[in-house]
């Protein structure tokens, strides 16, 4: 009985010694035993102090959306840094433009391989004279193609979004002006694209949708003769081709406009104002009274205790005249010395009491430079460029970390050419090419009916932008040439990341080379084993 009694209290000795901090068992008081689980918040209550109601995203954006614009451009147009962030932006994304790389699908339409390369080369050849020319792709007959996808990057940063409206010149308009071709896309501010909601109407934010969420309208603020008034613009024609342009990228699946791209670095980015702005007067200050003079010469209040003195009468009176009397003569000497800290310091006498010291700038302190370069760090995170693109600031760096930073950089710059950059110039190139098929000026086998009935498929096109940036053009071409060497790449792909276009380069080359064999010279192309050409004496 004794052991039986013994050998359960070592197991219940067990089993204490086995829970975590020796807790008691649940028949005793209540257990002390963190639980591994979501949101567990510490001591300090850090997370429950942090108020965070779970909102419909489509409601925070209309909410904030105003301010939200307006914060954007006060920042933008009063910051040079992000200023200077945004052309940076625009420079990544689409360096002087975008270059149209058509891929129509002609599977079907009776087009020979060499009939859709010439296709091809037609479209390339008019859509470059239609969107360079101010005059016939813009409404306003103001900004060529690139110029508007430079403002939409712009909009796209400070608004969250692009918005515009397309347009058809007719026969009249085209003689009045001299061009031509209809379309015309025409940009219109985002903030012009009004915030009416009414749910029961389908209408939130400015855009009125169906019952299965498709827009179907836009409203926009609009003044004609001075009378500011609201006018919807109907968002597809009868054929389905785009009359309205909306462009932003979505936060959330039921998201119907966008919102700025710096709104969550709004209060860290006004916040390193206000430190270098502070920073900066601090540092005036102690620039302005870099040296101070010290005595210890009473002041006015040790003179009227002198004075009271004098007026008490007996041994005061004399106190009073002959310590006047030392202060006039100590004053009388110092002013006549003289103290400079020109090109030629000079310090002659100092008056009794006084001394003189040089006040050194404290600020910036050696921890402002790390704090600030932290704030720009994640300023240029948020707006997607790179840091050194934002600040400017190449001290510290090196081939490795300039590689890693655009590796890691160019996936996002890659995404919002083609988030973007590119749907801007898809939808003006879709209706163009709806156009140019329509009048005939581009052939097209079965007609402006065939191209109808495939438009889809046939308005296909990639859109080629700068190339991607490297640290070192040499190891970078190394690379290049042993992907085409183990077949992992291929020449479009190649030339694409140089920002060329593969056709276009193909057939410079050829030009080239039949010059060079035409002259009897060498080609720089020929083949390395090929016999050298003999050259023709010009008579």
């Amino acid at each position: 009985m004794e052991q039986e009694i013994a050998v359960t209290g070592l197991i219940k000795k067990a089993l204490h010694l086995m829970r975590p901090n020796g807790s008691q068992s649940p028949e005793g008081s209540v257990s002390n035993r963190t639980t591994a689980r979501y949101l567990r918040d510490t001591k300090s209550g850090a997370i429950a102090s942090r108020v965070a109601p779970l909102t419909n995203s489509r409601d925070d954006i209309r909410r904030a959306w105003s301010r939200s614009a307006g914060l954007a451009m006060d920042l933008i147009q009063n910051s040079g840094r992000l200023k200077g962030a945004c052309d940076q932006v625009i420079a990544d994304t689409v360096g002087v433009g975008l270059t149209l790389n058509p891929h129509p699908d002609l599977t079907g339409l009776g087009y020979s391989d060499e009939e859709k390369a010439e296709f091809i080369r037609i479209l390339k050849r008019r859509w470059k004279a239609f969107w360079h020319d101010k005059k016939e792709c813009d409404m306003r007959g103001k900004l060529s193609g690139p110029q508007m996808v430079d403002i939409g990057l712009r909009w796209d940063i400070a608004f969250g979004e692009v918005t515009g409206v397309f347009d058809f010149f007719d026969d009249a308009d085209r003689s009045r002006y001299g061009i031509a071709t209809g379309t015309k896309l025409c940009l219109v501010p985002p903030q012009k694209l009004v915030q009416d909601t009414n749910s029961f109407d389908g209408m939130f934010q400015g855009i009125r949708h169906d019952g299965k969420g498709r827009p179907v309208s836009y409203r926009f603020d609009t003044s004609l003769d001075g009378v500011r008034a609201k006018q919807d613009y109907a968002a597809f024609d009868a054929d389905g081709r785009s009359l309205v342009m909306h462009i932003f990228d979505p936060m959330d699946a039921t998201d119907v406009r966008g919102i700025s791209k710096l709104a969550p670095a709004f209060r860290k980015h006004i916040q390193a104002e206000m430190l270098d702005d502070a920073t900066l007067q601090m540092a005036l200050l102690q620039t302005i009274f870099a040296i101070t003079l010290t005595s210890e010469t009473p002041s006015a209040d040790a003179y009227e205790a002198l004075e009271v003195l004098k007026e008490q009468g007996g041994d005061g009176i004399e106190y009073g005249k002959e310590y006047l009397g030392y202060l006039s003569g100590s004053l009388d000497a110092a002013a006549d010395s003289r103290i400079s800290v020109g090109a030629d310091p000079q310090v002659s006498h100092l008056g009794p009491g006084q001394k003189l010291a040089l006040e050194t700038a404290n600020v910036p302190g050696k921890d402002f430079l790390p704090f600030s370069n932290s704030l720009a760090r994640d300023m240029a995170r948020t707006i997607g460029c790179s840091y050194g693109g934002l600040t400017m600031d190449y001290t510290d760096a090196t081939y490795a970390s300039v590689r890693m930073e655009t590796s890691s950089l160019w996936p996002v710059v890659a995404r919002r050419r083609e988030r973007v950059a590119a749907p801007m110039c898809q939808m003006a190139y879709e209706n163009w090419l709806d156009e140019e098929i329509g009048e005939g000026r581009i052939p097209f086998k079965g007609g402006y009916l065939a191209f109808r009935a495939n438009r889809s498929r046939v308005c296909l096109a990639g859109w080629q932008g700068p190339p991607k940036p490297t640290a070192d053009d040499l190891k970078s071409a190394k690379a290049s040439t042993e992907r085409l060497k183990n077949g992992t790449s291929s020449v479009a792909i190649e030339t694409g990341d140089l920002g060329v276009d593969s056709d276009a380069l193909f057939e410079e080359r050829q030009r080239e080379h039949r010059r060079y064999v035409e002259a009897g010279m060498q080609s720089p192309y020929a083949p390395k084993d090929a016999p050298a050409q003999t050259p023709q004496v010009i008579k």
